[in-house]
C-alpha cells in the first residue's frame, strides 16, 4: 500500500501525460496491487454482506483517467484511486461500500451519492415514514464513532414536507452518504482489510435501509 501511495503523491506534482506515459510500468504495478487488495477485501465483506458476493475488483474499481471535456481542471489523471463494492458494479444506483485512497485524504464511506431525482424524492419520503429507524440507525453510538451524515444540503425543508417536521434537516441532503476519514497508515496496517470490514459492518443497516428504497422505485 505505501508504494500506491508513493505512486500517488509523485503523479499529483507531475500531472501529464508525459510524467505518466514514461512511468506507465510503475502504474500497472500499482494498479495491480490495488486490484488484489480488493480482490481480498470483496470476499471478507461480503461475509457480512452478502450482496456484494460474486463481484471482483474490475467491477467496482474506477479508472484514473479524467475526463476533462466539461471541466475547467484540465489535469487527465485523478490522484486518488477508489473502489466502490456494490450490488451490480460501480455504476450500480444502490448504496454501497466505497474505499478511497489518496495521500492525506483517505476514507471509508457509503450510501448513495448524488442519485437521481426521482430516487432522491423517494428516498426523502421513505426517510420521512420512517424517521424513528433512520434516526435510530445513524445515532447508533458504534456507528456515530465513526460515520456522520454529510454532503449538501438544501436551505430549507423541501415540498412536499411540512417545514416544521421535527427531524427536518434529515430530508435536506442532496445525497445519503456517509463517511469515515481514516490516516494514511491505517491502510497500511497487515490487519487493514478486517478493520475495514468491521467499519463497514457498521453501515450495513444504513446501506440497506436505502437500498429498500431503491429496490421499491426500480421495481414500480
Amino acid at each position: 500500500m505505501r508504494e500506491i501511495y508513493r505512486f500517488l503523491e509523485e503523479l499529483k506534482q507531475n500531472n501529464n501525460r508525459e510524467w505518466f506515459n514514461a512511468n506507465k510500468d510503475w502504474y500497472l504495478a500499482v494498479k495491480a496491487e490495488h486490484e488484489a487488495f480488493v480482490n481480498r477485501l470483496i470476499p471478507a465483506l461480503a461475509k457480512v454482506d452478502p450482496e456484494v458476493d460474486g463481484l471482483t475488483a474490475r467491477d467496482c474499481i474506477f479508472r484514473i483517467y479524467r475526463d476533462v471535456r466539461f471541466s475547467p481542471n484540465k489535469e487527465p489523471y485523478k490522484t486518488h484511486i477508489g473502489a466502490y463494492m456494490v450490488k451490480g458494479g460501480k455504476k450500480s444506483p444502490r448504496a454501497g461500500y466505497y474505499v478511497h485512497i489518496e495521500p492525506g485524504n483517505s476514507l471509508l464511506s457509503g450510501g448513495i451519492w448524488c442519485p437521481e431525482p426521482s430516487l432522491l424524492k423517494a428516498l426523502r419520503k421513505d426517510v420521512y415514514d420512517n424517521i424513528d429507524e433512520f434516526t435510530g440507525i445513524i445515532r447508533d453510538k458504534k456507528f456515530q464513532k465513526y460515520y456522520t451524515l454529510d454532503g449538501e444540503k438544501l436551505k430549507t425543508v423541501p415540498q412536499p414536507f411540512p417545514k416544521d417536521f421535527p427531524e427536518g434537516e434529515m430530508l435536506k441532503y442532496k445525497s445519503y452518504t456517509v463517511t469515515n476519514n481514516i490516516p494514511d497508515t491505517f491502510l497500511e496496517r497487515d490487519d487493514a482489510i478486517e478493520q475495514i470490514v468491521e467499519r463497514f459492518a457498521l453501515m450495513k443497516p444504513f446501506n440497506h435501509f436505502l437500498n429498500y428504497t431503491v429496490e421499491e422505485t426500480w421495481n414500480n
